[in-house]
């Protein structure tokens, strides 16, 4: 009995403690601010209504509109443009051997000279048309120069399958080398972090390049997106504000061989300059960061995308040490360490720390008493020598 009852206490523990759990996440969903960018810079946006013309634009940019196709969707037309040509000028093939009568079932004479050779029905006409396409020539079956018809059938699907072939192998080709690819070795740290760096005030993100190739000509530059409204009344959902990231070195043409921690400095012009650390998790906005560069192996550009919403900005930590020397004269970036984040001593808002600076040198100019007046005070002495 006592066994029983301490295993019915567990269960029920168990299970409140699941409910527990349970219950918080579905909170923490319910809280969660929905994102225009991912953290792995996917796009979160949906067209809605677009009119039947502008989907035409679409086909008309169809060498873009193949790029941009997943790849299930660009191997299926790779095949089906393959297959279907094949399949219809070997029906093409078959007519024209139809027609001038070459096929067994018309008992040719032996003096007969087909338009094609060994032509015996439609399977054979799909393997010629294979054969023409994609300029294998067995030799078994070839033209004759009996029909002008198949002269002309022969050039024009030649012709053809050199386009078919230069834009389906050029699509593959520009979608495996796409700079898009190089943008996932770029990593941006999970958290922003705010805390005091050179005296001031500053929100801190880590940013690391995974490859030792180079980005060429990097910059970085960030967007505040949240909802105003506007003196006339107008809510905008999406307004966008400039945030100006640096690095030590300045923000253009970086160094980016070792991890990088680009700031940004909490001025009087700053959007986070009326926020503090209780008021933060409370705002609903969202930083976008983007990074842009050139590929030092291909020199074609790309952009790294990543955002940052209110739950993800720490106030009062800063980012811990990544980057050692070896034994053997090498430095070491310890990745284990890239995200993780050190509590310090921070200010409470950034009006605070600017009013502290303030009374500091209000106090070394001696502007703490206004009404204090010097004055100079002859001294006399009575004694005699």
């Amino acid at each position: 009995i006592l066994f029983f009852v301490q295993t019915t206490f567990l269960i029920e523990g168990m299970f409140k403690y699941f409910q527990k759990r349970f219950t918080s996440h579905l909170t923490e969903c319910s809280r969660r601010r929905a994102r225009l960018v991912s953290k792995d810079g996917r796009c979160n946006i949906e067209f809605g209504n677009v009119e039947e013309q502008s989907r035409f634009v679409f086909l008309v940019d169809i060498w873009t509109t193949v790029l941009d196709l997943k790849w299930r969707y660009k191997m299926t037309i790779f095949i089906s443009a393959f297959l279907g040509s094949w399949f219809l000028f070997g029906l093409l093939w078959y007519v024209v051997a139809y027609v001038h009568n070459d096929l067994p079932e018309f008992s040719p004479s032996i003096n007969h000279t087909p338009c094609v050779e060994n032509i015996n029905g439609l399977t054979s006409a799909f393997l010629f048309s294979l054969e023409t396409q994609v300029t294998i020539g067995y030799g078994f079956r070839c033209v004759t120069e009996q029909c002008a018809t198949a002269i002309f059938l022969l050039i024009f699907q030649s012709i053809l399958g050199v386009i078919i072939n230069s834009f389906m192998c050029g699509a593959i080709l520009a979608k495996i080398s796409r700079s898009k690819k190089r943008a996932k070795t770029i990593t941006f740290s999970n958290n922003a972090v705010i805390s005091k760096r050179g005296g001031k005030l500053c929100l801190l993100i880590r940013v690391a390049n995974l490859r030792k190739s180079l980005l060429i000509g990097s910059h970085i530059y960030g967007k505040l997106l949240k909802t105003t409204i506007t003196p006339e009344g107008e809510t905008i959902i999406l307004d966008q504000v400039n945030i100006e990231f640096v690095v030590d070195a300045g923000n253009e043409n970086l160094f980016f061989i070792s991890p990088l921690t680009i700031y940004h400095i909490i001025d009087k012009s700053s959007p986070f300059f009326h926020m503090s650390v209780e008021t933060i998790h409370q705002q609903d906005f969202e930083l976008v960061v983007f990074l842009d560069g050139t590929v030092e192996a291909t020199s074609a550009t790309c952009q790294v995308r990543t955002s940052y919403i209110p739950e993800e900005v720490l106030w009062g930590y800063r980012f811990a040490p990544i980057v050692s020397k070896t034994k053997e004269r090498k430095y070491r970036v310890d990745f284990h360490n890239f995200s993780k984040t050190v509590e310090v001593e921070t200010p409470h808002c950034a009006f605070c720390l600017y009013n502290e600076k303030d009374a500091k040198a209000k106090a070394k100019r001696g502007y703490d008493n206004p009404g204090f007046i010097l004055s100079e005070v002859n001294e006399t002495s009575d004694t005699k020598m």
